[in-house]
């Protein structure tokens, strides 16, 4: 049997391809969303999540927070919420999250993070959107969206982007599929490849930590006086779909303010 240079190329290019969707690695993970972290001077290190949960998402915040302890290079711990779930402001140091009736407002969750030098985030904010899965008239309202939501909002405060945005379950919590039943438990949790790429994203270390909270932190902006809970002061859209969309509120010096929602559909 006879072999040309280009059928041996096309073997290598699908052998490839295929390695890298069938068996995740350190190398291959490439959902990082946009090169964010916490700094931190060692592995494993520990954000606290705010509990300004009630009622099921209670139980889905213990979820989501032992599913992402299971990362080798960060830990979650749950604490007492410092902040009122219908306003949900950001404590230094760590995330709130939250859930309230926050109106028709056209999104599911929300996921916020405040970054200074560019890159490092110094606290982060979850809000679950209870006016959706709270009525009927919702066709996703039911127990493993409201998990899956809540899972991904906390995952991008780690600094995740998404597995993939056609759609299609990745069998990760980090994808854009949608549940569409109490008994349907795919992508509500994190899976390998989202392990894997909180390694890769976490396997610099920082000569400082943000997690211990920045008082002096005030961002040159004026980002520390500015109430960004409302879509007007989110800042510029730089991406979105049918499912979800970015918005960056940048004060500039490296310091902004990064909102992501998964929109109704």
């Amino acid at each position: 049997m006879k072999f040309n240079m280009r059928s041996i190329l096309y073997a290598v290019v699908v052998i490839a391809v295929v390695g890298v969707f069938a068996f995740p690695s350190n190398a291959s993970a490439t959902n990082s969303w946009g090169g964010y972290h916490w700094a931190r001077t060692a592995n494993p290190f520990t954000l606290k999540l705010g509990d300004n949960v009630s009622g099921l998402w209670d139980g889905m915040l213990i979820t989501a927070s032992s599913d992402w302890t299971a990362s080798t290079v960060l830990n979650t711990t749950i604490v007492p919420g410092g902040t009122r779930p219908k306003g949900c402001r950001p404590t230094s140091g760590q995330d709130e999250v939250c859930s309230a009736d926050y109106g028709n407002t056209g999104w599911l969750g929300l996921a916020q993070i405040w970054i200074t030098g560019g890159e490092h985030i110094t606290q982060g904010v979850v809000k679950n959107n209870d006016y959706y899965f709270g009525s009927s008239s919702y066709q996703y309202n039911n127990t493993q969206e409201m998990q899956h939501v809540i899972c991904q909002e906390i995952g991008h405060t780690f600094g995740l982007d998404h597995q993939s945005t056609d759609g299609s379950s990745q069998n990760t919590c980090m994808d854009y599929y949608h549940n569409t039943s109490n008994s349907d438990t795919t992508s509500t949790h994190p899976n390998t490849h989202d392990y894997n790429e909180l390694v890769t994203i976490y396997t610099h270390l920082d000569s400082f930590s943000t997690l211990s909270g920045m008082p002096a932190f005030s961002m040159k902006g004026g980002a520390s006086n500015v109430d960004v809970s409302e879509r007007s002061e989110w800042g510029t859209l730089v991406s979105n779909s049918a499912r979800e969309a970015t918005f960056v509120r940048d004060f500039g010096g490296g310091e902004k303010v990064v909102t992501f929602v998964i929109w109704v559909q």
